[in-house]
C-alpha cells in the first residue's frame, strides 16, 4: 500500500511556521499581512472558497479584506478597486477570485494583469508566469496549487533530481507552473492532456504523477509505475449521498494506492495546502516589503576620462544616462510610484514613504563647506563625487540630494549648478532649466498670492461694507471652508451669511491691509535688475491705488521655503496658509488663508511636492527637489526628498544632503531649522574647503568673478596658507558644537600642489576633524573620492551626540546672540529700537518660540565682506527683522540682501546655444 501524503497534517505545520513568522514581523514593528480578496458577483462557490482563505488568514494574523463588488460591475469598476489596492501599502497580497461573476463584458486577464506583480500571490499575472516559466523563482510568485504540490512531493523525501515526471493537464493555474517548478528542480517533465495519444504508455514511465485534469478517476491503478509519487489536483463531485455530494479525485484512490509510493487523498491531500501556499506568498509579500535588500540591481556607468578635463556641457554630452525608469526599479521605487518626464527624469509619488514606512533608514550625510571666494569652492561637486565614490566603487547604496537651481544664476555669471568636471547630475540642460517645473509652480502659486493682496485692498477701498459682503458670499453659494475656517479664526459662530450680524460681516469680509506692511513681492526665475524697485497700479482701471514695490528671484519665495520644509501634503497646506503678508490696520497679521487662497496655491504647488529623479555621470540616483536661497531662507534641498532617499538607501546606506553656502550659514540652520522640522538627525557632516579659499582667508588678493586669479593663488605659498588655516578650524568647530563628527575634504585645483594639499589635511586632522581627505572627484569622478567616501563611513560608524544650538523658547534676540558669538565668534547683535519693537511685536504675536535664519553675507563670518579669516570683536548690525511664519522662522536681516540678482556686462547666456542639427544645449557651463 502506497504511504498516504497528509496534506491537512503539513498544512497545519506551515501555517504555524506562518504565524511565527507574522508575530516576528510584528515585534520587529512592521504592519501585519494584509491580504485583499476582490469578489465580483455572488457565486457560492466563490463564497465558500472566500471563507476558508479568510479563516486561515485569521488564524496566521494575517490583515484579510473581503472587497465584494456587484453583479453588474464594469470592467472599469473592477479595475479601479484593483489599482486602489496597488496603491495601498498596508495590502501585501490581492487576489481576483475567478471566475467573475457580473452581467457585463469583462476580460478576465486584463483585470487579472492589473494586479502588480509584487502584490500577485495568486501568480497568475503573465509576469510572474513568465517569470516562472524561465526559472526566475526568487523574484516570482507561483502560483498556489502547483507550490504546495510540491512541497507535498519533497516530503516524501524522495530525490527529485533525474526523476520522470508527468502532469496531466495543461490549465494556467496548475498543469503549465507545475510543469516548470518540476523542470527547475531537475526533473525530466511530459505535459500530457486531454489529447494525448496512448496516455497510459506515459503514466507508466512516471516516476512522479501530477494529475490535474478535471475529470473523475480518470488515472487507474493499471496507469501508474509500482512506487510513484502520485498528486491528485482533481475536485469532481459524485452522486449525493446522506444529503452530501462525494468529493472525488482525478485519479482512482482505491486502485492507484495499491501500486503507487505515495498519494493523496481527497479531500486532505491537496487542497488544504492550496490555502496554505497562498498565505505563505501573502507573508513573504509582507516580510519582502519590509526588509531592504543587501544590494540594489543598479547598472553604473564607466567615465571616459578625457585629459584635460573638458567643459561641463561637453562631459555631459558625451555620457549616455541610463533610462530613469530603469534606476527606480533597480533602487526599489515600483513603477506605479514613478511619473515619467521624459526618458530621463521622473517625480515620485509621496506615497512611496507609506510604504516603505517601517523601512529603516541608512545614514544621513551634510555637505556643507568653509566660507567661499565669490567663485564657489565646489561643494555641489564634492556631494555629487562623494556619492559616485560611495555607490559605483564602494557599492554603497548611496542617494545625493540636492536643490534645484534657478535658472537666474545660469543665465547670469554663476553658469549651471549641477556640480562639474566628472562629477554632475546629468542631463545637466534639463537640470539647470525648468526641470519638471517646480519653479514655475512656485512662481505662479507666489504671484496670485500677491495678485490677491492688491485685488483685496481695491475693492475693499472702492465698495461699501454691504457691497463687499454680498460679492464675497453670495446668498445663493454656500461658503467654502476656507471662509468657514476665517469665521473659527474670528470667532464668529454663524456658518452662512443670513447666520451673521452686520458686525460680524464687516470683520469677516474686511481684512483692512495696511499697505506699508505689504512684504510680499511679486517674483520671476530670472535676473533682472530693473524689477528691484517697481510702481504697480498705474492703469486708469485702479483709480489711482499706485504703491511702489518690486520683484524677487522666484527661488525668494517663502513658498519654495515652505516646500523645502513641508513633510506632506496636509503639511504643506497648512504652510501656505500660515504665511503673513501683511499687518491690518489694526496690526494684525494678515495670512493667505485670510486671502482665500490657500487652496488655490496647494493646487499649483501639488504637484512641485514630489521629488525629481535623476542621475549622476555614474548613473547613481539623486532626488532634486526644493531650492530656497541660504541667506533670507534656510537654503537646504526638501525635507520629503532626504526622507525618502533614507528609506530606499536601506538601514546600511548613505544619504549625502547639500546644505548653501558656509557651514556658518546653510550648515547652521540645516541643524538648527531643518533638522528640527525633519525630525531627522545627521550621521555625519563633510566640510569642503580649498586651497584658494583659505589662501583668501589668510589675507589674499580680492578674488572676483571673471577677474582672474592673482598668482598667489596658481602658485604654492605656504605661508599665505598658513594663516587662512584659522577659518578652517573654526568652521570644524561649527560643525562638531552640534555634536556631528566632521570630515573635511580638501577639494583639489590643478594648482594645488602636494605640500599646501598635505599641510590642510594635517592641520584639520589636529584641530577637531574626524577625518580629512584630498577630493580629485572633478578630475576623476568617483575614483578621485574614494578615500574620502571611506572616511565618510567610518565617521558614520563612529558615535554621535547630536544637540541644537539652542532652544525655541529663549527670546528672539537672544537666538540671534547664540548664533552670533557660537558660529560668527562676534559679540553680539546690534539692534536699533525700531526694529527691536519690530521683534518685540513679532513675540506679542506669537512667533517667539521659531527658529532663526539670520540673513548674512556668505563671503565672511562677520557682516563685512572685506573680514577675511577668523574676525573677532565685531558685532552684528541687524537692520530689519521679517517673518516667514509659513515656513517656520524669524530672519533677522544683518546687511543688504539682494533678492533680485542683476545681469552682468557679459553673462552667461552669450555661451549658450541649441545644436539645431542634434537639438543639443550647448554652453552652459
Amino acid at each position: 500500500m502506497a504511504g498516504v501524503i497528509d496534506g491537512r497534517d503539513i498544512s497545519r505545520k506551515v501555517r504555524s511556521e506562518l504565524k511565527e513568522r507574522v508575530a516576528k514581523l510584528t515585534q520587529d514593528g512592521c504592519p501585519k499581512p494584509g491580504l485583499a480578496i476582490v469578489q465580483v458577483g455572488d457565486r457560492p462557490d466563490s463564497n465558500t472558497y472566500i471563507r476558508m482563505k479568510i479563516k486561515a488568514a485569521t488564524e496566521i494574523g494575517i490583515q484579510a479584506q473581503h472587497i465584494k463588488l456587484g453583479g453588474h460591475s464594469s470592467q472599469p469598476e473592477v479595475i479601479s478597486a484593483l489599482e486602489s489596492l496597488n496603491n495601498n501599502p498596508e495590502i501585501h497580497g490581492i487576489i481576483l477570485q475567478l471566475p467573475l461573476d457580473t452581467t457585463c463584458s469583462v476580460d478576465e486577464d486584463l483585470c487579472t494583469n492589473t494586479i502588480l506583480p509584487s502584490k500577485d500571490v495568486d501568480g497568475l499575472t503573465e509576469l510572474n508566469s513568465a517569470r516562472l516559466t524561465r526559472g526566475v523563482l526568487d523574484t516570482s510568485h507561483t502560483p498556489c496549487t502547483p507550490k504546495g504540490c510540491l512541497r507535498l512531493i519533497k516530503s516524501t523525501g524522495v530525490k527529485l533530481e533525474g526523476k520522470k515526471a508527468v502532469v496531466i493537464g495543461r490549465s494556467k493555474i496548475v498543469g503549465s507552473p507545475m510543469r516548470d517548478l518540476l523542470l527547475a528542480e531537475n526533473c525530466t517533465v511530459t505535459t500530457c492532456h486531454s489529447r494525448t495519444a496512448d496516455l497510459s504508455a506515459e503514466t507508466r514511465c512516471a516516476d512522479i504523477l501530477v494529475v490535474g485534469a478535471g475529470k473523475a478517476r480518470l488515472v487507474t491503478g493499471d496507469m501508474v509505475k509500482p512506487g510513484a509519487v502520485v498528486i491528485d489536483c482533481g475536485i469532481n463531485y459524485g452522486e449525493e449521498k446522506n444529503g452530501k455530494r462525494e468529493l472525488i479525485g482525478d485519479v482512482d484512490y482505491e486502485s492507484v494506492s495499491k501500486v503507487a509510493g505515495f498519494i493523496t487523498p481527497v479531500p486532505g491531500g491537496v487542497g488544504p495546502m492550496t490555502v496554505a501556499m497562498l498565505m505563505e506568498n501573502t507573508v513573504n509579500c509582507a516580510e519582502k516589503q519590509n526588509t531592504v535588500s543587501n544590494s540594489w540591481n543598479l547598472s553604473y556607468l564607466s567615465l571616459r576620462r578625457v585629459n584635460p578635463v573638458p567643459s561641463d556641457s561637453e562631459i555631459a554630452l558625451a555620457q549616455t544616462p541610463n533610462k530613469i525608469k530603469n534606476i527606480a526599479l533597480s533602487i526599489g521605487i515600483p513603477e506605479d510610484k514613478l511619473e515619467l518626464y521624459g526618458d530621463y527624469k521622473a517625480k515620485i509619488k509621496l506615497e512611496l514613504l507609506d510604504s516603505k514606512k517601517t523601512t529603516k533608514q541608512g545614514n544621513y550625510v551634510l555637505v556643507c563647506g568653509i566660507t567661499p571666494t565669490p567663485l564657489g569652492e565646489g561643494k555641489s561637486t564634492t556631494t555629487i563625487g562623494l556619492s559616485q565614490s560611495l555607490s559605483a566603487h564602494l557599492n554603497k547604496q548611496t542617494i545625493a540630494c540636492i536643490r534645484q537651481p534657478s535658472m537666474g544664476p545660469t543665465f547670469g555669471i554663476k553658469g549651471g549648478a549641477a556640480g562639474g568636471g566628472y562629477s554632475q547630475v546629468m542631463p545637466m540642460d534639463e537640470f539647470n532649466m525648468h526641470l519638471t517645473g517646480d519653479i514655475h509652480a512656485i512662481a505662479t502659486a507666489h504671484n496670485l498670492v500677491a495678485a490677491a493682496i492688491d485685488t483685496r485692498i481695491f475693492h475693499e477701498a472702492t465698495q461699501s461694507d454691504e457691497a463687499l459682503f454680498k460679492r464675497l458670499c453670495p446668498p445663493e453659494k454656500p461658503l467654502p471652508p476656507i471662509m468657514i475656517r476665517r469665521l473659527e479664526k474670528l470667532g464668529i459662530s454663524g456658518r452662512t451669511p443670513e447666520e451673521l450680524s452686520a458686525e460680524d460681516r464687516v470683520r469677516f469680509a474686511r481684512l483692512n491691509i495696511d499697505p506699508a506692511t505689504i512684504m510680499w513681492n511679486r517674483v520671476l526665475d530670472m535676473n533682472d535688475r530693473f524689477l528691484r524697485k517697481v510702481t504697480v497700479g498705474q492703469s486708469p482701471t485702479e483709480k489711482g491705488m499706485t504703491r511702489e514695490t518690486k520683484w524677487d528671484i522666484s527661488v525668494a519665495s517663502e513658498i519654495m521655503a515652505v516646500l523645502a520644509l513641508s513633510t506632506d501634503l496636509s503639511d504643506l497646506k497648512s504652510r501656505i496658509g500660515r504665511i503673513v503678508v501683511a499687518n491690518s490696520t489694526d496690526n494684525v497679521p494678515v495670512t493667505v488663508d485670510d486671502l482665500g487662497v490657500t487652496g488655490a496655491c496647494t493646487a499649483l504647488m501639488k504637484e512641485a511636492l514630489k521629488p525629481t529623479l535623476m542621475q549622476t555621470l555614474e548613473g547613481s540616483p539623486v532626488l532634486v527637489h526644493a531650492g530656497p536661497f541660504a541667506n533670507i531662507a534656510h537654503g537646504n534641498s526638501s525635507i520629503i526628498a532626504d526622507r525618502m532617499a533614507l528609506k530606499l538607501v536601506g538601514s546600511d546606506g548613505y544619504v549625502c544632503t547639500e546644505a548653501g553656502f558656509g557651514a556658518d550659514i546653510g550648515g547652521e540652520k540645516f541643524f538648527d531649522i531643518k533638522c528640527r522640522y525633519s525630525g531627522l538627525r545627521p550621521s555625519a557632516a563633510v566640510l569642503v574647503c580649498t586651497v584658494r579659499a583659505l589662501k583668501m582667508h589668510g589675507g589674499g588678493p580680492k578674488v572676483t568673478p571673471g577677474g582672474g586669479l592673482a598668482p598667489e593663488y596658481k602658485e604654492e605659498n605656504l605661508t599665505l596658507l598658513a594663516e587662512g588655516l584659522c577659518h578652517l578650524t573654526k568652521q570644524i568647530e561649527n560643525v562638531t558644537q552640534f555634536g556631528t563628527p566632521c570630515v573635511v575634504a580638501v577639494n583639489r585645483f590643478h594648482t594645488d600642489t602636494d605640500k599646501e594639499l598635505e599641510m590642510v589635511r594635517q592641520h584639520a586632522l589636529k584641530n577637531g576633524a574626524f577625518d580629512a581627505q584630498i577630493a580629485e572627484n572633478w578630475e576623476k569622478g568617483g575614483e578621485g573620492a574614494v578615500e574620502l567616501a571611506r572616511a565618510v563611513v567610518r565617521a558614520c560608524q563612529s558615535p554621535c551626540s547630536f544637540k541644537f544650538l539652542y532652544d525655541l523658547e529663549q527670546p528672539l534676540i537672544s537666538k540671534m546672540n547664540i548664533i552670533v558669538q557660537k558660529i560668527y565668534g562676534g559679540e553680539e547683535v546690534e539692534v536699533p529700537q525700531e526694529i527691536a519693537e519690530k521683534i518685540r511685536n513679532l513675540e506679542s504675536q506669537g512667533y517667539g518660540a521659531l527658529p532663526i535664519c539670520m540673513a548674512k553675507t556668505h563671503l565672511s563670518l562677520s557682516c563685512d565682506v572685506n573680514k577675511k579669516g577668523v574676525p573677532t570683536g565685531f558685532k552684528v548690525p541687524i537692520q530689519d527683522i521679517r517673518l516667514s511664519a509659513g515656513a517656520g522662522f524669524v530672519y533677522p536681516l544683518a546687511g543688504t540682501i539682494s533678492t533680485m540678482p542683476g545681469l552682468p556686462t557679459r553673462p552667461a547666456f552669450y555661451n549658450i546655444d541649441v545644436d539645431t542639427d542634434t537639438g543639443d544645449i550647448t554652453g552652459l557651463f
